[in-house]
């Protein structure tokens, strides 16, 4: 797995056994960014077979629809299916360069249908929902031990927040996959064992 910072977000580059996935991109308009950061990590375009928003935030998914016009799949879960749009508005307000996502393009599947779906492009893993910090969040757990979980919250931040049992339960589920590594959006990663 290689972090990819080219903007406010950080995102990942997952190599699985047949095709590589990325999770998040930044804001619409840091497509020229995200390609210098890409040869600088040695990826091309054609080594992105699919890309994962963990949220519809703008800083999550701004150039998803560009990538899919260079024929990167968008791997839309179920649940995130009525938030896709989200963003739209505010890229459209801004006057940014923005296409918005063709859902008609997207491979849809349900969390529950993760583990094979990842499966069959050689990634072992699951994606879950975690929806403490928008009702779309998801994460993805790898079986190795890594898991990326955009901008959920740390766990310790739980106590200040006055819905934190909705956290709690996010991080419970993750901590049951007993995970070694989590991976931030906006934050450095944290070492769990």
């Amino acid at each position: 797995m290689l972090k990819l910072k080219y903007g406010n977000t950080n995102t990942y580059f997952v190599q699985g056994n047949k095709c590589g996935l990325l999770v998040d991109t930044d804001y619409a308009g840091t497509l020229p960014a995200f390609y210098k950061e890409m040869k600088k990590a040695g990826i091309r375009v054609s080594d992105l077979s699919y890309v994962l928003a963990t949220h519809y935030h703008p800083d999550h998914m701004g150039i998803i629809g560009e990538l899919m016009k260079q024929r990167v799949e968008l791997l839309l879960l179920e649940e995130q299916r009525e938030m896709v749009h989200f963003s739209d508005y505010i890229f459209e307000k801004d006057r940014l360069p923005f296409t918005p996502i063709s859902e008609e393009s997207a491979t849809v599947i349900s969390c529950i249908e993760s583990r094979a779906f990842l499966s069959s492009i050689g990634i072992s893993g699951e994606i879950i929902t975690t929806p403490s910090h928008s009702i779309d969040s998801v994460s993805l757990i790898l079986d190795d031990g890594n898991c990326i979980v955009g901008d959920l919250e740390p766990l310790e931040y739980a106590e200040g927040y006055e819905d934190n049992d909705s956290l709690k339960r996010d991080w419970e589920r993750i901590l049951s996959f007993a995970p070694k590594t989590v991976f931030f959006a906006h934050r450095p990663e944290k070492y769990l064992y």
